[in-house]
């Protein structure tokens, strides 16, 4: 279930933009037992949204890649105001932090946001993209793969 180092039942979780979707849209592709650790984190200490996040979600309705059912801003508002969903600001720390991550990175903004809070933060981010669960791996951060 995790990339990189083993992260702590305790451990903060941050999600990427297409697990908080997948969470609030009940999609299948979210495994069943991280959908629980996800749960359970809410529960007990939440779990983190990027303020990267409301960004690229708009900006995917806007290009016609996702279909959320109402408004974008009414859906995100909602979301965000789900027990145990908290929104991790955009710190100046973590925005310098993103141009300077120690490896190399494809230039997507997003991802590049999500890797640097996670490694700010110390929190593990929940993610199917292959590419940073492989930076996990590496060492980078901590990840759990969203789908196992």
């Amino acid at each position: 279930m995790t990339a990189g180092n083993n992260p702590s039942p305790r451990s903060l979780l941050l999600l990427d933009t297409h697990v908080f979707v997948w969470l609030f849209q009940g999609n299948t592709k979210l495994a069943p037992a991280v959908r629980t650790v996800i749960q359970a984190a809410a529960d007990e200490t939440g779990v983190l949204v990027s303020a990267i996040t409301p960004w690229e979600i708009g900006l995917l309705v806007n290009k016609g890649r996702l279909q959320l059912g109402s408004d974008v801003m009414d859906w995100i508002s909602a979301a965000l105001a789900k027990p145990g969903v908290k929104l991790a600001p955009l710190a100046p720390e973590i925005a310098v932090a993103s141009t300077r991550l120690p490896f190399e990175m494809r230039p997507d903004p997003a991802d590049r946001i999500l890797a640097a809070t996670a490694r700010h933060l110390g929190a593990t981010l929940v993610t199917a993209d292959g590419a940073l669960l492989e930076f996990a791996k590496q060492g980078h951060f901590l990840a759990m793969d969203a789908t196992a």
